[in-house]
């Protein structure tokens, strides 16, 4: 990746950090205030995004909600990454027959599409920022179990490993210490893509009720919202819009560069 794309990589994570953190720098207001009087009023000087049915402020919807959708797609690949971890590793250090089951576990996962076996969780636990997060997190946790595994399978006959050995360190150590770093240092670019198609996939479940309920500003259930006025207020639907958009491009530019930086080390 070249040096700009580097640098705007890191300016994306610095702006979405900053309005997820501290939302009132960017956009000063209450997203959930309503106003009927002002409902419906189109993109201008007054309303930068327009409002809603309720009169609420697009933008200030948008930028708030940035918070509660990057919260969820952060959480949700940080539950999936973690289930994939103990899964990998334990697959990677299991005698060959634990290690069939398991990996036979895993595929039979990583066949069904992510987002349709995050709504089967979804149906036992119930919808919610929780459950979705769970939902989100679990359907991604194959895919990056599988990767682990594979890391660690083949770190498993490295000289790393041997030297490790003849200094007489168990296999705790050598799976703290040296397998399991090692082993998600080439996985860093892929988990960065991750959390773009978890935010994705949890305003996806908003978006079907499934989520985060309205009237919160997360994306998703924004989206939801306009669809119902989709031929009287386009601008309801297309902030929102953009916004995961935005994320989905930005998660995958600082992938590309973090993926450029891991062939290096």
């Amino acid at each position: 990746m070249s040096r700009l794309s580097k640098i705007l990589a890191w300016l994306f994570i610095a702006f979405w950090a900053l309005t997820a953190l501290a939302p009132q720098l960017i956009a000063p207001g209450d997203p959930l205030a309503i106003n009927p009087a002002q409902a419906f009023q189109a993109p201008g000087s007054g309303h930068v995004f327009g409002t809603d049915e309720s009169g609420r402020d697009i933008y200030t919807r948008v930028i708030h909600g940035a918070g509660d959708s990057l919260f969820i797609g952060l959480a949700a690949t940080a539950v999936g990454m973690g289930l994939a971890i103990v899964l990998g590793t334990l697959a990677a250090m299991a005698p060959r027959w634990l290690d069939g089951i398991i990996l036979r576990v895993l595929e039979a996962l990583y066949s069904i599409p992510s987002l349709l076996l995050a709504l089967l969780i979804i149906a036992f636990t119930g919808p919610g920022v929780g459950p979705a997060i769970i939902a989100v997190g679990l359907s991604t946790a194959p895919g990056y179990a599988r990767l682990v595994r594979s890391q660690i399978r083949t770190l498993k006959n490295s000289e790393m490993l041997e030297a490790a050995t003849v200094l007489g360190r168990g296999t705790w150590l050598k799976v703290r210490n040296h397998l399991v770093p090692n082993a998600l240092k080439p996985l860093l670019a892929l988990v960065t893509l991750g959390v773009g198609q978890a935010v994705i996939w949890a305003a996806a479940l908003s978006f079907l009720g499934l989520g985060t309920p309205p009237p919160a500003p997360e994306w998703g259930a924004m989206l939801s919202a306009g669809r119902t006025y989709l031929h009287l207020a386009w601008w309801m639907s297309l902030f929102p819009g953009l916004a995961i958009v935005v994320v989905a491009a930005g998660a995958t530019l600082i992938g590309r560069a973090l993926g450029g930086k891991a062939r290096t080390i």
